[in-house]
Protein backbone atom coordinates (compact mmCIF):
# COMPACT_ATOMS: atom_id res chain seq x y z
CA UNK A 1 0.00 0.00 0.00
CA UNK A 2 3.15 2.19 0.25
CA UNK A 3 4.31 2.66 -2.89
CA UNK A 4 8.16 2.26 -3.94
CA UNK A 5 8.35 5.62 -5.37
CA UNK A 6 7.18 6.69 -2.69
CA UNK A 7 9.74 5.26 -0.07
CA UNK A 8 11.99 6.50 -2.60
CA UNK A 9 11.10 10.17 -2.03
CA UNK A 10 10.78 9.64 1.75
CA UNK A 11 14.56 8.15 1.45
CA UNK A 12 16.21 11.19 -0.95
CA UNK A 13 13.72 13.92 1.52
CA UNK A 14 15.20 12.32 4.79
CA UNK A 15 18.67 12.40 3.54
CA UNK A 16 19.40 8.76 3.39
CA UNK A 17 19.92 6.08 0.17
CA UNK A 18 18.36 3.14 -0.99
CA UNK A 19 21.42 0.73 -0.10
CA UNK A 20 20.64 0.78 3.84
CA UNK A 21 22.51 3.44 4.41
CA UNK A 22 20.89 4.96 7.40
CA UNK A 23 20.29 8.81 7.12
CA UNK A 24 21.91 11.51 9.80
CA UNK A 25 18.36 12.40 10.83
CA UNK A 26 15.89 10.56 10.12
CA UNK A 27 13.16 11.97 11.47
CA UNK A 28 13.47 15.74 11.17
CA UNK A 29 11.44 16.80 8.26
CA UNK A 30 8.61 14.44 9.05
CA UNK A 31 7.74 15.21 12.10
CA UNK A 32 8.34 19.20 12.11
CA UNK A 33 4.87 19.98 12.94
CA UNK A 34 4.84 18.75 16.22
CA UNK A 35 7.89 20.14 16.90
CA UNK A 36 8.13 24.09 19.22
CA UNK A 37 5.43 25.05 21.62
CA UNK A 38 2.71 23.27 20.89
CA UNK A 39 1.23 19.78 21.67
CA UNK A 40 3.88 17.19 20.15
CA UNK A 41 4.39 13.68 20.23
CA UNK A 42 7.18 11.08 21.69
CA UNK A 43 8.62 8.84 18.37
CA UNK A 44 10.64 5.72 18.61
CA UNK A 45 12.57 3.78 16.28
CA UNK A 46 13.28 -0.01 17.33
CA UNK A 47 15.81 -1.82 14.71
CA UNK A 48 16.94 -5.14 15.74
CA UNK A 49 15.68 -4.66 19.28
CA UNK A 50 17.35 -1.19 19.66
CA UNK A 51 16.33 2.00 19.90
CA UNK A 52 17.62 4.32 16.51
CA UNK A 53 15.62 6.86 17.32
CA UNK A 54 14.35 7.83 20.98
CA UNK A 55 13.15 11.01 21.69
CA UNK A 56 9.78 13.73 22.28
CA UNK A 57 8.76 16.95 20.29
CA UNK A 58 6.38 19.71 21.57
CA UNK A 59 4.84 19.91 24.42
CA UNK A 60 3.06 17.32 26.42
CA UNK A 61 1.30 20.26 28.66
CA UNK A 62 0.89 23.57 27.01
CA UNK A 63 -0.30 25.29 30.53
CA UNK A 64 2.83 24.14 32.43
CA UNK A 65 5.20 24.26 29.30
CA UNK A 66 6.05 20.61 30.35
CA UNK A 67 8.38 18.93 27.55
CA UNK A 68 7.41 15.80 25.88
CA UNK A 69 10.09 13.21 26.07
CA UNK A 70 10.63 9.41 25.39
CA UNK A 71 9.04 8.73 28.90
CA UNK A 72 5.85 10.76 28.82
CA UNK A 73 2.53 8.82 29.36
CA UNK A 74 -0.08 9.26 26.67
CA UNK A 75 -3.37 7.68 26.87
CA UNK A 76 -3.16 5.12 24.19
CA UNK A 77 -6.99 4.86 23.11
CA UNK A 78 -7.35 2.23 20.99
CA UNK A 79 -3.82 0.80 20.48
CA UNK A 80 -5.22 -0.89 24.19
CA UNK A 81 -6.97 -3.56 22.18
CA UNK A 82 -3.77 -5.73 21.52
CA UNK A 83 -3.54 -5.34 25.56
CA UNK A 84 -7.62 -6.35 26.50
CA UNK A 85 -6.78 -9.17 23.69
CA UNK A 86 -3.72 -10.53 24.89
CA UNK A 87 -5.30 -10.66 28.75
CA UNK A 88 -7.78 -12.84 27.19
CA UNK A 89 -5.39 -15.09 25.70
CA UNK A 90 -3.86 -15.26 28.84
CA UNK A 91 -6.87 -16.00 30.50
CA UNK A 92 -7.27 -18.81 28.15
CA UNK A 93 -4.04 -20.50 28.25
CA UNK A 94 -4.85 -20.60 32.12
CA UNK A 95 -8.05 -22.51 31.43
CA UNK A 96 -9.83 -19.86 33.02
CA UNK A 97 -11.94 -19.11 29.94
CA UNK A 98 -12.20 -20.55 26.21
CA UNK A 99 -12.28 -17.97 23.14
CA UNK A 100 -15.47 -19.78 21.89
CA UNK A 101 -17.35 -18.96 25.05
CA UNK A 102 -20.50 -17.10 24.25
CA UNK A 103 -19.95 -13.94 25.88
CA UNK A 104 -23.48 -14.14 27.59
CA UNK A 105 -21.85 -17.14 29.59
CA UNK A 106 -19.93 -14.31 31.55
CA UNK A 107 -22.11 -11.42 30.58
CA UNK A 108 -25.58 -13.31 31.28
CA UNK A 109 -27.81 -9.88 30.95
CA UNK A 110 -27.08 -9.29 27.28
CA UNK A 111 -29.57 -9.85 25.32
CA UNK A 112 -30.74 -13.15 23.58
CA UNK A 113 -29.85 -11.39 20.14
CA UNK A 114 -26.10 -11.83 21.17
CA UNK A 115 -26.40 -15.60 22.33
CA UNK A 116 -24.22 -16.54 19.61
CA UNK A 117 -21.93 -14.16 19.68
CA UNK A 118 -18.44 -15.68 20.79
CA UNK A 119 -15.13 -14.11 22.94
CA UNK A 120 -13.23 -15.20 19.07
CA UNK A 121 -15.72 -12.52 17.45
CA UNK A 122 -15.47 -10.15 19.85
CA UNK A 123 -11.67 -10.34 19.26
CA UNK A 124 -11.98 -9.82 15.39
CA UNK A 125 -14.55 -7.27 15.43
CA UNK A 126 -17.20 -9.75 13.83
CA UNK A 127 -19.31 -10.04 16.45
CA UNK A 128 -22.16 -7.61 15.07
CA UNK A 129 -22.78 -5.69 18.25
CA UNK A 130 -24.20 -1.91 18.67
CA UNK A 131 -21.79 0.60 19.01
CA UNK A 132 -22.71 1.94 22.14
CA UNK A 133 -21.37 5.28 21.56
CA UNK A 134 -24.51 5.50 19.57
CA UNK A 135 -26.68 4.54 22.20
CA UNK A 136 -25.87 7.57 24.74
CA UNK A 137 -28.62 9.60 25.16
CA UNK A 138 -28.30 13.43 23.59
CA UNK A 139 -26.96 15.98 26.14
CA UNK A 140 -25.33 13.31 28.00
CA UNK A 141 -22.28 15.11 30.28
CA UNK A 142 -21.50 12.19 32.59
CA UNK A 143 -18.55 10.11 31.37
CA UNK A 144 -19.82 6.33 30.57
CA UNK A 145 -18.35 3.80 32.10
CA UNK A 146 -17.79 0.04 31.33
CA UNK A 147 -21.35 -0.81 33.69
CA UNK A 148 -23.15 1.87 31.79
CA UNK A 149 -22.35 0.28 28.37
CA UNK A 150 -22.90 -3.14 29.26
CA UNK A 151 -26.76 -1.79 30.53
CA UNK A 152 -27.05 -0.39 27.33
CA UNK A 153 -26.39 -3.00 25.05
CA UNK A 154 -28.49 -5.43 27.44
CA UNK A 155 -31.25 -2.85 26.84
CA UNK A 156 -30.64 -3.04 23.09
CA UNK A 157 -32.12 -5.96 21.41
CA UNK A 158 -30.23 -6.27 18.29
CA UNK A 159 -27.39 -6.32 16.32
CA UNK A 160 -25.83 -5.28 13.32
CA UNK A 161 -25.36 -8.51 11.55
CA UNK A 162 -25.06 -12.22 11.76
CA UNK A 163 -22.27 -13.02 14.47
CA UNK A 164 -19.41 -14.01 12.49
CA UNK A 165 -20.44 -13.34 9.27
CA UNK A 166 -18.90 -9.43 8.42
CA UNK A 167 -16.29 -7.09 10.25
CA UNK A 168 -17.27 -4.36 12.24
CA UNK A 169 -15.00 -2.05 14.06
CA UNK A 170 -16.61 -2.26 17.33
CA UNK A 171 -15.48 -0.42 20.84
CA UNK A 172 -18.70 -2.27 22.58
CA UNK A 173 -16.89 -5.70 21.97
CA UNK A 174 -13.26 -4.52 23.21
CA UNK A 175 -15.44 -2.62 26.34
CA UNK A 176 -17.39 -6.11 27.15
CA UNK A 177 -13.70 -8.22 26.92
CA UNK A 178 -12.51 -5.93 29.38
CA UNK A 179 -15.18 -7.12 31.65
CA UNK A 180 -14.60 -10.88 30.99
CA UNK A 181 -11.47 -10.41 31.66
CA UNK A 182 -12.41 -9.24 35.39
CA UNK A 183 -15.72 -12.03 35.23
CA UNK A 184 -12.79 -14.82 34.33
CA UNK A 185 -9.90 -13.48 36.42
CA UNK A 186 -11.64 -12.33 39.68
CA UNK A 187 -9.70 -9.11 40.01
CA UNK A 188 -10.52 -5.98 38.27
CA UNK A 189 -8.97 -5.48 34.99
CA UNK A 190 -6.35 -2.56 35.72
CA UNK A 191 -5.35 -4.78 38.62
CA UNK A 192 -5.04 -7.94 35.66
CA UNK A 193 -2.79 -6.13 33.26
CA UNK A 194 -0.67 -5.24 36.32
CA UNK A 195 -0.14 -7.90 37.43
CA UNK A 196 -0.19 -10.51 34.36
CA UNK A 197 1.12 -7.89 31.49
CA UNK A 198 2.75 -4.56 33.14
CA UNK A 199 4.68 -5.60 36.18
CA UNK A 200 6.28 -8.91 34.08
CA UNK A 201 7.55 -6.84 31.28
CA UNK A 202 8.72 -4.45 33.47
CA UNK A 203 6.38 -1.30 32.37
CA UNK A 204 6.57 0.21 35.52
CA UNK A 205 4.72 3.34 34.61
CA UNK A 206 2.15 1.92 32.34
CA UNK A 207 -1.51 1.48 33.95
CA UNK A 208 -5.16 1.32 32.81
CA UNK A 209 -6.35 4.67 34.44
CA UNK A 210 -9.53 5.10 36.21
CA UNK A 211 -10.00 8.89 37.01
CA UNK A 212 -11.01 8.73 40.95
CA UNK A 213 -10.28 5.20 41.63
CA UNK A 214 -6.61 4.59 41.14
CA UNK A 215 -3.14 6.43 41.37
CA UNK A 216 -2.92 9.47 39.07
CA UNK A 217 -0.82 9.07 35.58
CA UNK A 218 2.88 10.33 36.12
CA UNK A 219 4.35 12.15 33.14
CA UNK A 220 1.02 12.89 31.49
CA UNK A 221 0.56 14.17 28.24
CA UNK A 222 -2.69 16.10 28.31
CA UNK A 223 -4.96 16.13 24.88
CA UNK A 224 -5.49 19.06 22.69
CA UNK A 225 -7.38 20.46 19.67
CA UNK A 226 -6.80 23.09 16.91
CA UNK A 227 -9.99 25.30 16.77
CA UNK A 228 -9.87 28.55 15.19
CA UNK A 229 -5.88 28.63 15.26
CA UNK A 230 -5.71 28.11 18.95
CA UNK A 231 -5.06 24.74 20.78
CA UNK A 232 -7.14 24.09 23.45
CA UNK A 233 -7.72 21.27 25.93
CA UNK A 234 -9.60 18.71 25.00
CA UNK A 235 -8.52 15.53 27.13
CA UNK A 236 -11.44 13.96 27.95
CA UNK A 237 -14.84 13.16 26.55
CA UNK A 238 -18.23 11.24 27.51
CA UNK A 239 -16.16 8.69 26.13
CA UNK A 240 -12.91 8.72 27.83
CA UNK A 241 -13.21 6.61 31.07
CA UNK A 242 -14.60 3.39 29.18
CA UNK A 243 -11.10 1.09 29.95
CA UNK A 244 -10.90 -2.79 27.55
CA UNK A 245 -11.44 -0.38 24.09
CA UNK A 246 -8.98 2.20 25.50
CA UNK A 247 -8.02 3.27 28.70
CA UNK A 248 -4.43 2.60 28.85
CA UNK A 249 -1.40 5.41 29.39
CA UNK A 250 2.30 4.14 28.51
CA UNK A 251 5.13 5.63 27.38
CA UNK A 252 7.23 4.71 24.17
CA UNK A 253 10.13 3.34 26.76
CA UNK A 254 7.66 1.33 28.39
CA UNK A 255 5.90 0.28 24.87
CA UNK A 256 9.41 -0.67 23.89
CA UNK A 257 9.55 -3.91 26.26
CA UNK A 258 5.96 -5.02 25.09
CA UNK A 259 7.33 -4.90 21.82
CA UNK A 260 10.19 -7.06 22.60
CA UNK A 261 7.88 -9.83 24.88
CA UNK A 262 5.97 -10.10 21.03
CA UNK A 263 9.05 -11.78 20.04
CA UNK A 264 9.61 -14.82 22.28
CA UNK A 265 7.02 -16.95 24.98
CA UNK A 266 8.25 -14.44 27.75
CA UNK A 267 4.50 -13.60 28.00
CA UNK A 268 2.24 -15.13 25.23
CA UNK A 269 2.97 -18.51 24.27
CA UNK A 270 3.60 -18.79 20.35
CA UNK A 271 0.21 -20.34 19.82
CA UNK A 272 -1.55 -17.07 21.49
CA UNK A 273 0.79 -14.88 19.25
CA UNK A 274 -0.18 -16.87 16.17
CA UNK A 275 -3.66 -16.19 17.09
CA UNK A 276 -3.36 -12.69 17.72
CA UNK A 277 -1.58 -12.07 14.51
CA UNK A 278 -3.17 -13.75 11.73
CA UNK A 279 -5.34 -12.41 9.91
CA UNK A 280 -8.72 -13.61 10.74
CA UNK A 281 -11.28 -11.22 9.14
CA UNK A 282 -10.95 -8.50 5.84
CA UNK A 283 -11.08 -5.02 7.62
CA UNK A 284 -13.69 -3.52 5.46
CA UNK A 285 -14.98 0.06 5.80
CA UNK A 286 -12.17 1.66 6.58
CA UNK A 287 -9.64 3.69 4.61
CA UNK A 288 -7.07 1.15 4.20
CA UNK A 289 -6.52 -1.98 3.24
CA UNK A 290 -5.88 -4.89 5.92
CA UNK A 291 -7.47 -7.61 7.96
CA UNK A 292 -7.74 -8.13 11.44
CA UNK A 293 -6.10 -10.54 14.13
CA UNK A 294 -6.69 -10.24 18.09
CA UNK A 295 -6.14 -6.10 18.80
CA UNK A 296 -3.80 -5.94 15.55
CA UNK A 297 -4.44 -4.56 12.17
CA UNK A 298 -2.52 -6.95 9.15
CA UNK A 299 -1.43 -5.24 6.34
CA UNK A 300 1.48 -7.08 4.10
CA UNK A 301 4.33 -7.80 6.34
CA UNK A 302 3.23 -5.13 9.01
CA UNK A 303 1.05 -5.57 11.92
CA UNK A 304 -0.08 -2.65 13.11
CA UNK A 305 -2.85 -0.81 15.15
CA UNK A 306 -3.85 3.59 15.62
CA UNK A 307 -5.54 4.56 18.65
CA UNK A 308 -7.77 7.70 18.37
CA UNK A 309 -9.56 9.43 20.98
CA UNK A 310 -10.15 13.06 21.65
CA UNK A 311 -7.12 15.10 22.10
CA UNK A 312 -4.46 11.98 20.92
CA UNK A 313 -3.75 10.34 17.90
CA UNK A 314 -1.56 7.05 18.00
CA UNK A 315 0.09 4.16 15.91
CA UNK A 316 2.08 1.63 16.37
CA UNK A 317 3.57 -0.16 13.08
CA UNK A 318 5.65 -3.11 13.57
CA UNK A 319 7.48 -5.16 10.44
CA UNK A 320 8.79 -8.23 12.86
CA UNK A 321 10.40 -10.05 9.93
CA UNK A 322 12.56 -6.78 9.92
CA UNK A 323 12.59 -6.84 13.36
CA UNK A 324 11.54 -2.95 13.06
CA UNK A 325 9.23 -0.97 14.78
CA UNK A 326 7.79 2.45 14.79
CA UNK A 327 6.04 3.96 17.66
CA UNK A 328 4.73 7.52 17.34
CA UNK A 329 2.82 8.89 20.45
CA UNK A 330 0.74 12.10 19.85
CA UNK A 331 -1.39 14.97 21.77
CA UNK A 332 -2.76 16.45 19.78
CA UNK A 333 -6.00 15.34 17.23
CA UNK A 334 -3.97 15.75 13.91
CA UNK A 335 -2.45 14.67 12.12
CA UNK A 336 -2.96 11.27 12.08
CA UNK A 337 0.36 9.35 12.07
CA UNK A 338 0.28 6.14 10.46
CA UNK A 339 1.61 7.13 7.29
CA UNK A 340 3.84 9.55 8.88
CA UNK A 341 5.10 6.68 10.73
CA UNK A 342 5.32 4.35 7.51
CA UNK A 343 7.50 7.57 6.03
CA UNK A 344 9.73 7.02 9.03
CA UNK A 345 10.18 3.82 8.56
CA UNK A 346 11.62 3.57 5.08
CA UNK A 347 14.96 4.13 5.35
CA UNK A 348 15.78 1.35 7.55
CA UNK A 349 13.32 -0.93 5.21
CA UNK A 350 15.63 -3.64 3.16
Amino acid sequence: MFKRSAIFAVILLLGGCASGTRPVDPTGAMMQRYAGDVPGASLLVLKDGKPVVRRGYGLANLEDNERATPTTNYRLASVSKQFTAAAILLLAEDGRLRLDDPVRRWLPTLPESTAAVTLRQLLSHTGGLVDYEDLIAPGTTAQVSDDDVLRLLSATPKTYFTPGTAYRYSNSGYVLLGLVVERASGISLPLYLQQRIFQPLHMGHTLLYEHGKGPEVANRAYGYSEENGRWTRTDQSVTSATRGDGGIYSSIDDLAKWDAALYDDRLLSAASRKLAFSPHVKVTGEPYEASYGYGWRITGDTLWHSGESIGFRNVIVRWPQQHLTVILLSNRNDPEPYRTALAIAAPYLQ
